[in-house]
């Protein structure tokens, strides 16, 4: 797939994995548009994780909303930009619900996440960020924001095995499987170079895997 058939580009993986910092890098060597998740708008979140059974559907239901009327900007294109770089997809919301959700509200929810999905434009390409428990939680310690204080190494192994289910089996879009566990992509240039280019090889197929060199990280 060449670079110029590439023009949107979600970054996906598990809380602490980079996405985000990822996004941003490349939203500056394509001079793209940049779309990152509204964490901090999330008035049940903090709440959340200190109690995930009382506060999950307020939470997920605040997400499905807030992140349906961000891709659905998209539609609309952008007149100043060729290209857009994302932090999530949208499908990514039912690893959540379906990790947080159970009888009656998870019904509920999927009565409504296909009639939100339908409508909005798919990437040209997914980048998932794979990587093992003990970098996420390093990464989500050094970071300290304060709505993730609470989170337990419990519910971090859960929600990267839910991540690992659903890419593993994930077929919408061309998808590439990156092993960020001990890699560097906001520090490193070269790191950040070598996956950049995995990207937009040419010949690169539906979905492959990118497995760099392997180094000492922590």
């Amino acid at each position: 797939m060449a670079e110029t058939e590439i023009k949107y580009i979600a970054i996906e993986g598990a809380i602490g994995v980079g996405k985000t910092s990822l996004a941003k890098k490349l939203r500056e060597k394509l001079d793209a548009e940049l779309i990152v998740e509204q964490f901090e708008a999330n008035p049940f979140l903090d709440k959340f994780y200190s109690d995930r059974k009382r506060f999950a559907f307020q939470t997920q239901m605040f997400f499905l909303v807030n992140r349906f009327k961000q891709q659905e900007d998209l539609n609309q294109g952008n007149l100043f930009t060729q290209f857009v770089v994302a932090d999530y997809i949208f499908e990514k919301d039912r690893i959540f619900a379906y990790l947080n959700l159970s009888g009656d509200e998870l019904k509920l929810y999927e009565t409504m996440f296909p009639l939100l999905y339908r409508s909005l434009r798919k990437p040209d390409l997914v980048v998932y960020l794979q990587s093992n428990v003990d970098r996420l939680m390093y990464n989500i310690k050094k970071r300290n924001r304060s709505f993730e204080r609470n989170i337990s190494r419990n519910y971090i192994e859960e929600l990267s095995q839910a991540y690992d289910h659903f890419f593993f089996r994930y077929s919408s879009t061309p998808l590439l499987i990156v092993n960020s566990s001990e890699i560097d992509f906001v520090n490193s240039e070269k790191d950040f170079n070598e996956l950049f280019k995995a990207m937009f090889r040419e010949d690169r197929g539906f979905i492959e895997y990118f497995q760099p060199e392997v180094k000492r990280l922590l």
